[in-house]
Formats: structure tokens, C-alpha cells, sequence
């Protein structure tokens, strides 16, 4: 699909640039933050509280909804976005990633990779064929190949290695049937070596995506090692395809991210560190409202949030949820850290548009 991605500004004092994403169930805004929605929800959350924070688009996981609920029931509702009830975009990853996880209970074969199940030990064969097949059932918006992410720290004989099974998985993900209107990403790989990720670039430009992703990142490298490689890798991209940041991150390296080019971001810690008691304020910093020096402190979570739950409750109501096991401690979190996500990736649009990046990204650094 041609025309997808429409830039609108470029940062002058960084490669960071403001764009429009398009795609069937509406126009994302770039840079955007896109919450982890792996079993067809964001955990907490409810997809009208999701539609009052604004987000724009949120994720589903191929391998989790393969096995539960599988494919015949999401069928039957009519694709991901009927059985969530959600009505703007929806990304879905390939899979590989949790394959990846399970390194244990698999075996890597030559057109995909045979593993265990993580739920009942049922062994399942899952690859670039099965992979865009359930994707195209889910109907998401956006749909990854379907790639082997390569373990850090790797050597170079075994990154090589990888990405030259992960082209040749990509190739055959290019190769599959889809739905009209679904937008299919690319992965680039090639662990921290600067050859490998660029090779790996050329190859999936040379293959055909609507957008390119750069994976492998956020698995246990050093953060500077990180933003080296989008160094490397952003550079060798198409201007005016979407580049998607896998499973990053902080809110600095989403700030870093934007630096260096990139226009989306997924990441868990939002939800996962509201379930454990722990809010983003400021400039990235966490505070452990769990903690005892918070008992009586009846101040908001952040006095400079607007989000329904700094409007309404304390620092001290919220330690006293989570201290007797009330869900709803979990859930002011949650919704509190989606809304900083949601409005940092707002705040660096706007920053963008207005030539004031560069003041922003010192706040983070």
C-alpha cells in the first residue's frame, strides 16, 4: 500500500519529525505512544477509558489470542476490533517475540519454529504462513512479519546467523495473502552490530513493507547501546515510511527515539508498574506510592496531571488501595501512566510543530 505515511514537519535540531499515519480505522498521529493491549485489552482498562485518554491505537499479541481464545472464536465475532470493542487502530506483533521468550520449549526448523505451549505443554508449530494466516483472521490494522529476535548478548556468528533466518522469514511474510487495507511491517534486525542492522535494512527495503520496525532492542543491552543502534539504523530507512520502535520504553528513550527518527512506540511498564504501585511524574521520574512516607501525604499523584485520577484522589487514598488489595488502586494507576504516555507523546508532537524539541529533550536527559 502506497501513501500510508504523510511527514508534516521536520525537527531542526534533531532527525525527530511529525507525521500521519493512515490506515482503515482511522489517522494516528506520529509520534505516537501505543498501549499493550497483548489478550485483546490493556489490562485495567476499558476501551472507553482508553478512547478519554486519547489513545490512539493499541496492540494485540498473535501467539497469546492463537491459543486463548483462538482463531474459530475470533472468527465469529468478526475480527479483533468487534470482540474488543474497539474502534480506532489496532497493531498486532507477529509472535516472534514470545517465541523468542520460550527458548526453552522450542525448536527453531527451517519455515518457522516448533514449541510448547506456555499454558498446557501442547506442541504447536508456529511461522511466517501461520502467523500472517492469524493475523488476517485478527483483521488488525497493522500486522508484523514475522521475525526471530535474537538474544542479547549474541556474537556475531550467531546475530548473522538469525537475521539471515529472520529475511527469510520476512520474505515469506511479504509473500502472504492479507485483508484489503491491512498495512504490513517489516523488522530489522542484527543484534548491536552495525553491518548486520544495516544489512538488514536494505534487505526488507528491498523486500517491500509499509512500514519498517526495528526489533532486538530493550532485551538486556546498556541504554546507550541502544540509541547507538537507532543511530545506525534510522538513517537507512525510507523517509516517508512509519519506523516503529519495538517495546521501548522509558520516557526518555522515547524522547531519544523521537531524536533519532522514530515515530512509534509500544512498551508495557506503563500498565505493569501501575499494577505494582508505582506512578510516572515529572520528567520520567517513578514514584513508589506503595511506600510508607506516602501514608499521609493527601497531595495529587503528579499536581501537574489533569488525568481522572490526580484530579480526584491522593498519593495517600491510592497507598491505602493498594495496601488492603483493592482493584481500583491497580486500576487509578494504570489510567494515571497511560495518560503521562499519552500526553508526552502529545507534548513532543506539539514541540515538534512549534521548534521547541530541543527544550523538551533536555528535560529528559
Amino acid at each position: 500500500m502506497s501513501g500510508i505515511f504523510k511527514l508534516l514537519k521536520h525537527d531542526s535540531s534533531s532527525f525527530a519529525r511529525r507525521g500521519e499515519l493512515h490506515t482503515r480505522h482511522g489517522v494516528i498521529q506520529t509520534p505516537i505512544f501505543m498501549p499493550v493491549g497483548t489478550r485483546a485489552t490493556v489490562k485495567a482498562m476499558s476501551p472507553e477509558e482508553l478512547e478519554k485518554l486519547e489513545a490512539q491505537i493499541i496492540l494485540g499479541n498473535t501467539y497469546h489470542l492463537m491459543l486463548k481464545p483462538g482463531m474459530e472464536i475470533i472468527n465469529l465475532a468478526g475480527g479483533l476490533h468487534k470482540f474488543m470493542n474497539w474502534k480506532k487502530p489496532i497493531l498486532t506483533d507477529s509472535g516472534g517475540f514470545q517465541v523468542f521468550s520460550l527458548s526453552k520449549l522450542r525448536k527453531i526448523e527451517k519455515d518457522g519454529v516448533r514449541f510448547a505451549s506456555h499454558i498446557d505443554g501442547s506442541r504447536i508449530f508456529l511461522g511466517p504462513k501461520e502467523s500472517m494466516a492469524i493475523q488476517k483472521t485478527l483483521d488488525s490494522d497493522i500486522v508484523m512479519a514475522f521475525d526471530e529476535c535474537t538474544p542479547y548478548p549474541a556474537t556475531y556468528e550467531q546475530a548473522e546467523k538469525s537475521l539471515e533466518i529472520t529475511t527469510r522469514w520476512e520474505r515469506m511474510s511479504r509473500e502472504q495473502p492479507l485483508n484489503e487495507g491491512q498495512i504490513r511491517f517489516g523488522i530489522v534486525q542484527g543484534s548491536t552490530y552495525k553491518d548486520l542492522r544495516q544489512k538488514s535494512a536494505k534487505a526488507l527495503q528491498e523486500i517491500g513493507f509499509d512500514g519498517y520496525a526495528i526489533g532486538g532492542l530493550s532485551v538486556g543491552e546498556e541504554e546507550e547501546k541502544m540509541f547507538e543502534c537507532l543511530d545506525w539504523t534510522t538513517p537507512c530507512l525510507p523517509e516517508n515510511a512509519p519506523r516503529y520502535l519495538m517495546g521501548v520504553g522509558t520516557p526518555k528513550q522515547i524522547v531519544e527515539g523521537v531524536a533519532r527518527g522514530v515515530d512509534m512506540f509500544d512498551c508495557v511498564m506503563p500498565s505493569r508498574l501501575g499494577r505494582h504501585g508505582s506512578a510516572f511524574v515529572g520528567n520520567g521520574e517513578l514514584l513508589p506510592i506503595k511506600a510508607g512516607r506516602y501514608a499521609k501525604d493527601f497531595s495529587p499523584v503528579d499536581e501537574n496531571c489533569d488525568c481522572y485520577c490526580c484530579r480526584n484522589f491522593s498519593r495517600a487514598y491510592i497507598r491505602h488501595l493498594f495496601n488492603v488489595g483493592e482493584i481500583l488502586g491497580i486500576r487509578l494507576l494504570t489510567l494515571h501512566n497511560i495518560h503521562y504516555f499519552l500526553r508526552l507523546a502529545q507534548r513532543i508532537r506539539t514541540a515538534i510543530e512549534n521548534d521547541t524539541f530541543s527544550e523538551l529533550r533536555k528535560e529528559f536527559q
